[in-house]
């Protein structure tokens, strides 16, 4: 069943799609023009380096006064706060700065992410992107798509449609990933890329999930895959993925934080065939 009729009846996707647009710039100017001088960070949460800045606080705090003003009657889940449930069968799942260590570094790969969503709002993971928007305040890109209505990459009054890679070998592929916080597991996940590395082109860090799924649904990066990955780091880029062609899976089936691989058919295939091998990488408890 398509995810559109999942949709309450009286929502179009496309409007929907018009406000995360709108939420998510709004948003990315904050933080470019209001970032303070001697911007620090705030607290940290599951890691001393897992941060947070009075700037993830305040574009968080503004996503959520739009998005009341906007649509009153929907939920919202965020990374910052806690979740709000709402009345309308629509659950807004945003990241205020995805690429918060980026933001503190002033390295300009750090955007603004936004997803309208069906599903229960207790089973997060498994809320269902129905459309979304990831703004790169920096680069002033804009990638947006709405279910059944193709992904876009807007900067300024140009616009254009957005396809994945046709890539279909991997010893051609380049690669995207990331890393988790926690040192243990980072060094897991680094043994895991020793083994695949050989195996492609080349591997990229970028440092945001959000803007790295927009850059498998640009074509510029032909395949990726990370563990840890929560709701708001991925609800809009894996939709966006999707209507620009690609696929995006974890574990079983659908992305989940254990898992997200995304990318053509025929390269998720192949490196999922790859790292589900190796599940110690996402927990070492799964050891046989």
């Amino acid at each position: 069943m398509s995810v559109v009729n999942h949709l309450p009846v009286d929502v179009d996707p496309a409007d929907l799609e018009h406000v995360a647009r709108c939420v998510a710039v709004l948003a990315g100017r904050l933080i470019v023009d209001e970032r303070p001088v001697d911007l620090g960070v705030a607290q940290t949460k599951s890691s001393r380096t897992d941060i947070v800045t009075e700037m993830d606080s305040r574009s968080e705090q503004l996503l959520r006064a739009e998005l009341a003003r906007l649509r009153p009657d929907d939920g919202v889940l965020g990374e910052e706060g806690t979740s709000q449930a709402g009345s309308s069968g629509i659950t807004w799942v945003v990241d205020p700065i995805d690429g918060t260590v980026n933001y503190l570094y002033e390295i300009p790969a750090y955007a603004v992410s936004v997803a309208a969503c069906v599903g229960d709002l207790a089973d997060p993971e498994r809320l269902v992107p129905v459309a979304g928007a990831v703004f790169n305040p920096v680069t002033r890109e804009l990638f947006h798509a709405y279910a059944g209505g193709g992904a876009r990459l807007s900067v300024g009054e140009h616009e254009r449609r957005l396809e994945v890679s046709a890539q279909t070998d991997p010893a051609l592929a380049l690669l995207g990933t990331g890393f988790g916080y926690d040192s243990a597991k980072r060094a897991r996940q680094a043994a895991l890329l020793t083994a695949v590395i050989s195996r492609v082109r080349d591997v990229r860090r970028i440092g945001s999930a959000a803007l790295d799924l927009c850059s498998i649904a640009a074509g510029r990066l032909d395949v990726y895959y990370e563990s840890g990955l929560n709701p708001w780091d991925r609800a809009a880029g894996q939709l966006i993925v999707a209507e620009a062609g690609g696929v995006v899976r974890g574990v079983d089936a659908e992305p989940t934080s254990d898992l997200v691989v995304a990318g053509p058919q025929v390269l998720v295939e192949q490196l999922a065939a790859w790292v589900l091998p190796a599940r110690t990488w996402i927990d070492p408890a799964r050891e046989a």
